[in-house]
């Protein structure tokens, strides 16, 4: 394989460059020498933090993903955005109801909603974005809170809807909404809060703040809950 085969041509912000094939999108700029201060995260595809739109010199289609998921290919040109400036209501969550009209009067532009599911299309996550949507305007909240769970607030449905509407934002409310107001009491946690706030483990937590990072990480490896990787 010649070294035509193995490199690939990208931009970036209009720029050109060349990198190794096989890189994700992330790993290609900081191979340019690009040091990523915003824009990256967990890098493992969870936090959201560096939505990506891209297309492609014969093109012009827009696509979104996750930078630090998708690969780099041959005349991509890309763009990241890490922060859409979507409106975000502010609530008291103690004081609210669990309810359509709830949910209306702090988006009340969700009764716009065109159904046209380029809120879906964006989604890096293939969430049925447009479907928890709905289910919103319905207040099925304990819907829209099992239908979103996935969602990594990367925002990139709200940079694509036509009316406004910041989905992710909705789903968010939601799934605090039903996490203070619908979901079953753990009869487990409040026992544990009581034994925390009782000082079971105060001397346990004492003990472990004295102890150094390599003893720290060997108890955490020999843990029984589950095996460290």
């Amino acid at each position: 394989m010649g070294e035509s085969s193995s490199l690939v041509d990208f931009s970036f912000m209009g720029k050109h460059y060349r990198v190794p094939e096989g890189l994700t999108i992330m790993a290609a700029l900081e191979h340019c020498g690009y040091r990523l201060v915003r824009g990256c995260g967990c890098r493992a595809g969870f936090c959201g933090a560096c939505a990506t739109v891209y297309n492609f010199s014969n093109d012009r289609r827009l696509r979104f993903d996750l930078a630090c998921q998708k690969t780099v290919e041959q005349d991509m040109c890309l763009v990241q955005i890490p922060f859409f400036p979507a409106v975000k209501a502010l609530y008291d969550l103690e004081t609210l109801e669990a309810s359509a009209e709830q949910l209306l009067e702090l988006y009340p532009e969700l009764i716009t909603c065109l159904g046209c599911n380029t809120c879906t299309k964006a989604c890096p996550q293939e969430l049925e974005v447009m479907e928890f949507v709905s289910r919103a305007l319905k207040g099925d909240i304990t819907g829209v809170a099992d239908r979103s769970f996935d969602c990594i607030m990367c925002g990139l449905c709200a940079a694509r809807c036509p009316q406004g509407i910041a989905p992710h934002f909705v789903a968010l409310l939601c799934r605090r909404l039903y996490g203070r107001h619908l979901a079953p009491r753990s009869r487990h946690l409040e026992e544990r809060i009581a034994q925390v706030e009782a000082g079971k483990f105060d001397d346990e937590l004492a003990e472990l703040k004295r102890l150094g990072p390599d003893e720290l990480r060997c108890r955490y490896e020999e843990r029984d809950i589950e095996a460290a990787y």
